[in-house]
């Protein structure tokens, strides 16, 4: 079965559940009769409610839940939950109201319960770190297929089910839809799920009440610091996930300080793993090959085990995530020796929508398209891409509005770095002025040591087809930024935009 998913995902035969046992379970406040009433899904979103649900008012960004208690109750919600000052809002709206000191901090644990998540009988999977996260889950995923499972995915990019699509909003939904969803591959007889798990993800509740069989960690560089202040601070957010009450095993990479200063303060069992020479890691790995369309690696344990296998992306950040992911395979039980039977053919068999994505053809000059959105991430792709590149290296690349704005000096040195001619064009805006991003990144460019030839080309359309226009056969164009993206964001307004259409659409109008 394939096709594209329903916007909100769950399980088509949802258990009823007591609002009377789950206002004890959990103790919530209530003055309203509750007897006879049940329950059988949960949303923290009034538009995304159905009938049974409880709808759960928490405080947002802009305003309070609890505000569309009516819009909740007229979509079928039986009660809402909700906090003091949400409390106010449930006045005559028609049904019982439920209190909680902290509902946001219960989301996970009610979610679990009401849909019946925490008994489902299907390997689940955890993948964090600053960059690398989306690859991880889909090679992980690719891979676990290519065993022969039936497999569930859910990424920044996209939620997977049993080859069924829908695109995503959140790297990480809220709890209620993560754990409708897990209910949902259960019900359809799944085998595993893989979950790309952000910072927030953690800080923010979304992924309590799920236990992972197997977590890992990519690595840790500079990013999200408009949330959590200091590097250490962002370490310890994405440390949640390796805590005894919510992974059974993890697997970490080495290649990072971050990986390293994680593997030492971490309570549960964990296998490490590393490209550097310099790291004494459990598994090691080692690039052997690199071509346009794939690298290839060998793998090998301080046991002696050892596989050599593929992946279908450039780089060596590519295959270091790649073993990530078969590492975590092992530790959840996978032979190696099986993996390597699966992977025998043809390598890894994952598609990696907009990560280092080539969209050019066999003539004129490559063209990448690519999601990175950090300077380390930059400067990963860049190397790679001129490992492949007889001529010069052109990039296309912004950054992101209203996001840690302490990266965007990096991110241009890096960019100027690793390139011959940098072009800085608009990414996503959102609610600040352009000019003022496309200023940091520039001002970081013209710092690098060698830098680039710079220049800056508005919009982004135009920017692409500059790049495209000064390259010739054996040069190779980078667009950093959008990636799988359909969209702009400016000024709150999501604008269709698809950086892999308008790159082919400008190689067309060079005649490649």
């Amino acid at each position: 079965m394939s096709g594209r998913l329903p916007v909100v995902l769950r399980p088509a035969n949802p258990a009823q559940v007591s609002l009377q046992e789950v206002t004890e379970q959990f103790s919530l406040r209530s003055s309203d009769t509750l007897t006879g009433l049940s329950v059988s899904g949960v949303a923290v979103v009034a538009s995304h409610v159905q009938p049974g649900d409880l709808y759960v008012g928490v405080r947002g960004a802009h305003q309070h839940g609890a505000s569309f208690a009516a819009e909740a109750k007229e979509r079928g919600a039986v009660a809402m939950l909700t906090d003091r000052e949400g409390r106010a809002h449930g006045n005559d709206i028609g049904m019982p109201v439920l209190e909680s000191d902290a509902p946001r901090a219960l989301l996970g644990a009610l979610s679990a319960r009401v849909f019946g998540s925490a008994g489902a009988r299907l390997a689940v999977f955890g993948v964090t770190g600053t960059n690398g996260k989306t690859s991880t889950a889909y090679l992980l995923d690719g891979i676990l297929r290519q065993l022969g499972l039936r497999t569930g995915l859910s990424t920044t990019a996209e939620r997977v089910i049993d080859g069924e699509r829908r695109p995503s909003t959140l790297t990480t939904p809220e709890a209620p839809e993560v754990h409708a969803m897990i209910a949902l591959m259960a019900e359809r007889g799944l085998d595993a799920v893989t979950l790309e798990v952000s910072a927030q993800a953690l800080t923010r509740h979304r992924v309590d009440g799920v236990h992972f069989d197997v977590v890992g960690f990519t690595n840790l560089s500079h990013d999200h610091l408009d949330d959590y202040g200091t590097m250490e601070a962002y370490l310890e957010a994405k440390a949640e996930l390796f805590a005894a009450e919510r992974a059974r095993r993890g697997v970490i990479s080495l290649d990072s300080d971050g990986g390293v200063s994680l593997a030492a303060r971490v309570a549960i069992p964990v296998t490490t793993v590393s490209a550097r020479s310099d790291r004494d890691a459990d598994w090691s790995i080692e690039v052997i090959g690199e071509h346009p369309d794939r690298t290839t690696f060998r793998l090998a344990a301080t046991s002696g085990e050892n596989l050599v296998t593929s992946v279908p992306v450039i780089g060596h950040h590519m295959a270091a995530n790649a073993a990530l992911a078969i590492v975590m395979l092992v530790e959840a039980g996978h032979p190696l020796a099986e993996i390597a039977a699966a992977l025998a053919d043809s390598g890894i068999d994952a598609y990696l929508p907009g990560r280092a994505e080539r969209v050019s053809g066999s003539r004129g000059p490559s063209l990448y398209v690519d999601f990175g959105h950090s300077a380390d991430a930059f400067a990963s792709t860049l190397a790679a891409v001129r490992r492949l590149t007889p001529g010069r290296v052109i990039m296309v690349c912004g950054a992101s509005g209203d996001r840690d704005a302490t990266k965007r000096f990096e991110m241009g040195r890096a960019a100027s770095a690793g390139s011959d001619i940098l072009i800085v064009t608009d990414h996503h805006p959102r609610h600040e002025e352009p000019a003022s991003i496309r200023a940091a990144l520039l001002e970081g460019a013209r710092a690098a040591v060698a830098p680039a030839q710079i220049s800056e080309v508005v919009p982004p359309e135009r920017a692409i087809r500059v790049a495209v226009s000064g390259a010739v056969e054996g040069d190779a164009i980078l667009w950093a930024g959008p990636g799988h993206l359909d969209y702009r964001d400016v000024a709150g307004q999501k604008i269709p935009f698809s950086a892999r259409d308008i790159a082919r659409e400008a190689l067309r109008e060079s005649g490649w």
